[in-house]
């Protein structure tokens, strides 16, 4: 197992919209293991260009362990009111073919992301299309860009009974948060739809608000069987029971 860690600047406002928030379309602070995922995929796609999107998106789903990012800069939120087209054609006169919505937008100075895969061979053209493919995240309106390095990190697992992250946790009822403040988002681990269609799981991440401001911070644990994964000068991160 290898780790890709960067870091991506966000060059404007950012929506990466909770996936069941359509009239208020609320955006997620951090992207979701989906949106690294699809971005991942999508830049080795545009790099390539030789299979279809899908191909590669099942590339990426195969290969990867565990995929999160985290603030390392404050972000702010927004919302907006939007128009939006409902509809295409009508018979004359016509009525009435947009409708108001509300969209929240985020920003934040940069984003660190970290993507572990099993098969360490695919990790050398994931970091060759992350340099030279034109890069989003979570949607096509939102472009970013790889600040500093792309690092390949070596990962250990650890047995302890308490241990501190400032990546998100799979959230649940066995989970004893010591310390530290967090949201918790649902979020989807995968984009592929799978025998449970596309669940959506709890994650708490390790963000607290000040003035209006969300600030990077950290949770520390009293952990039992969680497996335990930490990446070398980068931190420890925790893997969904059952992932």
């Amino acid at each position: 197992m290898k780790a890709l860690v960067f870091v991506i600047r966000l060059n404007s406002l950012y929506s990466i919209r909770i996936p069941f928030t359509w009239q208020s379309a609320l955006t997620y602070p951090v992207l979701p293991p989906s949106a690294i995922i699809g971005m991942l995929a999508n830049s080795i796609q545009r790099y390539k260009n030789d299979r279809h999107p899908l191909h590669y998106l099942e590339l990426i789903e195969k290969e990867l362990i565990l995929a999160r990012s985290r603030l390392i800069e404050p972000a702010v939120t927004k919302s907006y009111i939007t128009s939006v087209i409902t509809k295409w054609q009508d018979n004359y006169p016509g009525g009435k073919f947009t409708n108001a919505l509300g969209r929240e937008f985020a920003y934040s100075k940069m984003i660190q992301v970290l993507a572990v895969f099993n098969d360490e061979s695919k990790i050398e053209d994931i970091t060759e299309s992350l340099h030279r493919a034109p890069l989003t995240c979570g949607d096509s309106e939102s472009p970013v860009s790889i600040e500093g390095e792309i690092l390949i990190k070596e990962i250990s697992e650890v047995r302890e009974n308490e241990v501190i992250t400032e990546f998100p946790i799979p959230f649940h009822k066995e989970i004893n948060i010591i310390e530290g403040d967090g949201r918790v988002y649902l979020m989807h681990e995968r984009c592929l739809k799978n025998n449970d269609g596309f669940p959506l799981t709890s994650f708490m991440v390790p963000i607290r608000e000040d003035n209006g401001l969300l600030r990077p911070s950290y949770l520390r644990l009293r952990v039992t069987n969680e497996k335990i994964l930490e990446i070398k000068d980068t931190g420890k991160v925790i893997i969904n029971k059952g992932f």
